[in-house]
């Protein structure tokens, strides 16, 4: 059973493409079903405004967004990313911070790249994407909070919501009830 969410994704419009930026008058102003078979992201990096929850949350606890991500893929636990996203932080941040003097505060994001470009290779393997809008290295290296959001948009415009009870966990069916008949002779 996948939930439904209440989010819709914007249509994701390539920089190349063509675009008639006036709409026709019979245009529906809803936003249609997107079509998740085209190989595009279902919206671009810098759309972390169009899903207010996915902003904020990469925003304040990227660490968390990063473990919901990985947990997704198979590659380990919520608890365990998300720890090794927030220690990678927290360590690069404050030695970035005490080599400075506080100049470099908020460069963990470009040494995280090596390890967080990898789990967006798997997303973008997984779902046929294309490599947009540059390479996964450098998308993580210059724009990391935002690559963790539109990964996040992404799987959970996929696979509904990633909040949801029974993602990834085993269905599991209780007993059916027994009884136990007592033999009321004694002897």
């Amino acid at each position: 059973m996948v939930a439904k969410t209440s989010y819709a994704a914007p249509i994701y419009v390539p920089l190349d493409a063509e675009v008639d930026p006036v709409p026709p008058e019979d245009a529906t102003p809803l936003q249609p079903d997107i079509n998740y078979n085209t190989g595009q992201w279902s919206s671009g990096i810098c759309a972390c405004f169009d899903d207010i929850q996915s902003c904020c949350m990469g925003f304040c606890c990227p660490s968390y967004i990063f473990g919901r991500n990985a947990e997704f893929l198979g590659s380990g636990t919520l608890g365990g990313s998300c720890m090794t996203h927030f220690i990678l932080c927290t360590l690069v941040n404050a030695l970035c911070c005490l080599l400075t003097e506080g100049v470099s505060f908020g460069l963990a994001g470009c040494f995280i790249a090596p390890y967080a470009c990898g789990y967006r290779r798997t997303i973008r393997s997984k779902y046929n994407l294309q490599e947009v809008p540059c390479g996964d290295f450098c998308t993580h290296f210059f724009c990391h909070l935002c690559a963790l959001c539109q990964e996040y948009r992404e799987i959970r415009g996929r696979c509904g919501d990633l909040n949801a009870p029974g993602q990834n966990s085993a269905q599991v069916t209780p007993p059916l009830v027994q009884t136990i008949d007592s033999d009321s002779s004694t002897e």
